[in-house]
């Protein structure tokens, strides 16, 4: 609609050279619905065309420069509004002047950093495939200008983790109950099986029930401002009924039929994400015990080229920074309230 001869006169759209065999991945967006976006990695190009259609061929457009720019963004949901872009590129299209007829102009950003993966949660959003990274033609005017944008999906790939111990460790109730658990890694990537197994060398407690969660722990924010927000992705059965003295039992979790991200550690200071794996045992009585140890996850590529590399040093060195799993730890934490001996 047009006022006062000043409206909307030109139809923009963004188009991509390799859109008919660029892969397209899905992304929850804000709203929690499922869409398809065009998938990019770190370090690869993004070309293609702004094509402009004048709605009234008999009319001239006139403007103040066209330019398209590559975006990529964090809003935070607590503080809605003010967006922290950590990709800033812009290519300058076509200088103040004229447009008489429907044209199309070439851009193109060549090897563009995506440091981080695209990511929709409850207290933030990272704007890239929906909200994280996008692209944003503008034809300035006088005094409304024309944007049109697109998202996409960004997945950041990584390599085997050189260092991958297995998680060992001692828990219980001092002459109540004492438990070993043993995964085989600590370690997983998103399609990665979790092997296990549960060892009870002292059971005083009648549980009926144990399993084993997965939890998301999404922490926004700085100092003050800190907000935790835990999500429980699956929950795993390991045993009905009682146990006995000496009995173990195996555990095989599959993670590829769960909405698993690779684990994100500050990301550009504002958030992370964290994955633990919580074991959960209740008595007869429906007292809950239960121990939670944290475990990376982690995206592994069908094919890592060799525009991976950035990508690959970069995930290395969040795993540096990540605790020694190995070791056996003191008997703990499982809550020695309410024991019977």
């Amino acid at each position: 609609m047009s006022f006062f001869g000043f409206g909307q006169s030109v139809e923009v759209e963004i188009l991509l050279n390799d859109a008919e065999s660029r892969k397209r991945a899905e992304h929850k967006t804000e709203d929690g619905k499922k869409e398809k976006y065009f998938l990019f990695y770190d370090g690869e190009t993004v070309s293609g065309k702004v094509s402009l259609a004048l709605k009234n061929p008999n009319k001239r457009l006139e403007h103040q420069g066209i330019k398209i720019e590559f975006i990529g963004q964090i809003e935070l949901y607590y503080d809605r509004g003010n967006h922290h872009e950590f990709v800033s590129l812009v290519k300058d299209l076509a200088r103040p002047g004229e447009i008489t007829q429907s044209q199309a102009f070439d851009f193109e950003f060549t090897h563009v950093e995506k440091p981080y993966e695209s990511y929709t949660g409850q207290n933030v959003k990272l704007r890239s495939v929906s909200y994280s990274y996008f692209l944003r033609a503008t034809i300035s005017r006088r005094l409304n200008d024309v944007v049109k944008e697109m998202d996409i999906v960004v997945h950041t790939l990584s390599t085997y983790p050189e260092l991958n111990s297995s998680i060992k460790m001692e828990v219980g109730i001092e002459d109540c109950l004492h438990i070993e658990f043993e995964y085989n890694k600590s370690k997983y990537h998103l399609k990665d099986v979790i092997v296990g197994k549960i060892y009870f060398l002292l059971v005083r407690i009648k549980i009926k029930h144990m399993e084993i969660d997965i939890i998301k722990r999404e922490t926004t924010g700085t100092g003050p401002n800190v907000y935790h927000e835990n999500d429980t992705i699956a929950k795993y059965e390991i045993m009905d009924g009682a146990p006995v003295r000496g009995e173990s039992i195996p555990i095989r979790l599959f993670l590829a039929g769960y909405e698993l991200t690779p684990t994100m550690r500050d990301i550009n200071k504002k958030f992370s994400v964290r994955y633990y794996l919580n074991l959960v045992l209740i008595d007869e009585e429906e007292r809950r015990y239960f121990k939670q140890q944290e475990v990376v996850l982690w995206r592994k590529g069908d094919i890592v080229r060799k525009s991976m590399s950035h990508q690959a040093a970069i995930a290395s060195q969040r795993f540096e920074g990540t605790t020694s799993l190995g070791e056996v730890r003191t008997p703990s934490q499982l809550s020695d309230n309410n024991c019977r001996q």
